[in-house]
């Protein structure tokens, strides 16, 4: 069958370095830090003690208090940034086929925070099941999809992809292949989280997996840097318009990239551990590249998972360099991470964003706080340390893995 091609056609962001799309990106090229201390709770007691958290954030200018309340936040942050992206795309509500408009979204956890409150408020009890209604409907996952839905009426395909922080780049995938097989004409895509808690701090530090760099929060997410102790959590969300191209070009819609390809493979190895030699994310960019019908020589620049862990990151060039070969010296890879931290399962509509952007301005986010060379790393790969690198860029292929082995690509091709 011929498949239908895949545009975006709207783009949203709340991050720990812009609260719209455009601070982010200004955010990227400047390379600053969205870590510091945290300021959700009282982490004095705890051995990481700040995070990359979403700043400066009015609810009021998006959503009602009432409805505020009934929320979350991850649904909250997917509410922002849909409305963003929908507002982007000049998209006229009222004309579209609202049965083949869907939503597909992305989160690793959900509502942490309803849970962890409810939860504690029941143990401080007599054991009386006092409950907030709004408890389950606000922790489960796929709410923030069901609220988009509803927000918009759109009734096509409405579902939530939960792989870890592969999460939102799944989602994209579920959404680009929907459209692709002509099931759908539009979809609100991406991913959202809020797990700067108690539970999620606790949590990843009992695993040993982030940074306890609290002497300099600012500097602590260094992918690829010798001295790199492990991630910074972030919190946010990302929103994406995909569209069918014939039926964004009937109403004119600005373009702002086409999605060629997407990959989805397991590692089969280890809970949270990545394959060392960086099997499954080899393979993940193998077959995005086949299911775009390009060569690796084709990419320009590739935004890694990159997540400052000692063994996650070399896995990962390990795969590039595995797949990409000598072409490996001739793209930039960058790890916007080292500025964002890590948003879990909204990461891969992050960075997906960072990647289209990066397109359209011919310009490479830097990876920031690099320091100390690591000998794992050949000093002939461009990491494009510390600055922003101009450069034109054709393709960019996103990769985001998450515990549990979970690997996802895509491919994004500047419009023409």
């Amino acid at each position: 069958m011929n498949l239908k091609r895949v545009v975006v056609t709207g783009l949203g962001a709340l991050t720990p370095i812009g609260n719209t799309t455009d601070e982010f990106w200004k955010g990227l090229i400047t390379g600053v830090s969205g870590a510091a201390p945290i300021t959700r709770f009282d982490a004095s007691l705890f051995k990481t003690q700040f995070a990359c958290e979403v700043k400066n954030l009015d609810l009021d200018q998006f959503m009602d208090r009432k409805e505020a309340r009934k929320m979350d936040a991850f649904t909250q942050y997917a509410m922002i940034t849909a409305e963003q992206a929908v507002l982007d795309s000049g998209l006229d509500l009222d004309s579209l086929d609202k049965s083949r408009s869907g939503v597909i979204w992305g989160s690793g956890i959900g509502g942490l925070r309803t849970f962890q409150e409810e939860v504690t408020d029941f143990a401080k009890g007599d054991g009386t099941p006092r409950f907030n209604p709004f408890f389950i409907p606000k922790m489960i996952a796929d709410i923030a999809a069901g609220f988009i839905s509803i927000k918009y009426g759109f009734r096509g395909p409405n579902f939530v992809t939960v792989s870890a922080c592969a999460s939102a780049t799944n989602a994209i995938i579920d959404a680009f292949n929907y459209i692709r097989l002509g099931k759908a004409d539009i979809f609100i895509s991406g991913g959202s989280e809020a797990a700067v808690t108690e539970a999620g701090i606790g949590g990843f530090n009992a695993m040993k997996a982030l940074s306890q760099r609290n002497d300099s929060p600012e500097t602590a997410s260094r992918p690829f840097d010798k001295d790199r102790d492990g991630f910074v959590l972030g919190e946010g969300a990302g929103a994406l318009i995909l569209e069918e191209l014939e039926h964004a070009k009937a109403r004119g819609a600005k373009i702002y990239a086409e999605i060629v390809g997407g990959g989805m493979t397991a590692d089969a190895y280890h809970i949270t551990a990545p394959h060392p030699d960086g099997l499954g994310a080899s393979n993940v960019m193998k077959i995005t590249l086949e299911d775009a019908g390009l060569q690796p020589e084709a990419i320009d620049y590739i935004n890694v998972h990159g997540t400052s862990t000692p063994l996650g990151d070399v896995g990962e060039i390990k795969a590039i360099q595995k797949i990409f070969g000598e072409h490996a010296y001739k793209m930039n890879i960058s790890s916007t991470k080292s500025m964002t931290g890590h948003l879990l399962g909204a990461a891969g509509a992050v960075e997906a964003i960072a990647s289209i952007l990066a397109i359209n301005n011919s310009l490479v986010p830097p990876t920031i706080n690099h320091f100390t060379d690591d000998e794992a790393f050949d000093p002939g790969l461009n990491l494009t340390f510390n600055k922003a690198q101009e450069r034109e860029i054709n393709y960019a292929l996103s990769n985001t893995f998450g515990f549990g082995g979970h690997n996802c690509s895509v491919i994004f091709k500047k419009y023409n």
